[in-house]
């Protein structure tokens, strides 16, 4: 074979080879599809930024408790928290504070009615009755605001149909406070009703549905120091959105 015809044929044979390459590669190389993926955080509540309305409700000290039937039901549940260890009777004020009744249709935000007082430690209980407009709402329900700072950070704490929500606010971001011991999950319906309570002393927090308790540590470098507040997270945007009824709020300080 003459040196042009070899070379002829080498040009074939390497035609051909790389023509097999091409098929293979793209026989095993499919076409790559742009695929969503799935978030893997769920966004936190917000808050709304609200001024102190311009008559806050303060507490009301009333020099004949012991002979009412609110002030006997708080001082069962006060012996209770105290039977576990959570809160020490070193005297100190009791409070009633105003019923609460707020309608929320913002999905994923919840507001509060503000308190001038401000507290460190303390043990508050009330009646809850919630409902959310929605047959699958977002996390709702009624709740309490404390820590609250100049600053607007601050600690809140809800009870969903499913769970209770512990957040801790700071800066412009919620973050999720994890419990340390207790079941932390709820099962009720909509609309739902519980005797919630919730104490706080020494940067760990205390809570109570129902007579069952979940334990929650505080973080060390966030005070609980602070004014508080009565709140309603929504968790729908259809018609009045989540509603929060507190009654009985009885409140002490020591």
């Amino acid at each position: 074979m003459s040196d042009l015809h070899s070379k002829q044929f080498l040009y074939f044979i390497l035609v051909l080879l790389l023509m097999s390459l091409v098929g293979c590669s793209s026989a095993v190389q499919p076409t790559p599809t742009s695929t969503a993926i799935p978030a893997t955080d769920t966004p936190l509540p917000t808050p709304t930024k609200t001024t102190r309305p311009t008559s806050t409700p303060k507490p009301t000290a009333t020099p004949n408790l012991a002979a009412t039937q609110k002030v006997d039901d708080f001082h069962s549940v006060f012996q209770t928290f105290e039977e576990e260890g959570y809160i020490e009777s070193k005297g100190g004020d009791i409070f009633e504070l105003e019923p609460f009744e707020e309608d929320w249709a913002q999905i994923g935000w919840y507001r509060w009615v503000e308190y001038d007082d401000t507290v460190t430690n303390f043990l508050v209980k009330a009646h809850f009755k919630w409902s959310t407009a929605s047959s699958t709402p977002e996390t709702s329900g009624c709740g309490f605001v404390f820590g609250i700072q100049e600053n607007g950070d601050h600690y809140s704490v809800f009870l969903d149909q499913s769970r209770i929500l512990f957040l801790m606010k700071r800066g412009s971001k919620n973050y999720l406070v994890g419990k340390t011991s207790g079941p932390g999950r709820t099962n009720f319906s909509n609309p739902a009703e519980a005797d919630f309570a919730l104490a706080v002393n020494d940067q760990k927090a205390y809570v109570s549905v129902d007579g069952e308790f979940t334990v929650y540590t505080l973080s060390l470098d966030q005070t609980t120091t602070g004014h508080y507040g009565q709140t309603v997270l929504s968790g729908t945007n259809k018609d009045y959105g989540t509603r929060c009824e507190m009654s009985d709020v009885m409140m002490w300080a020591p």
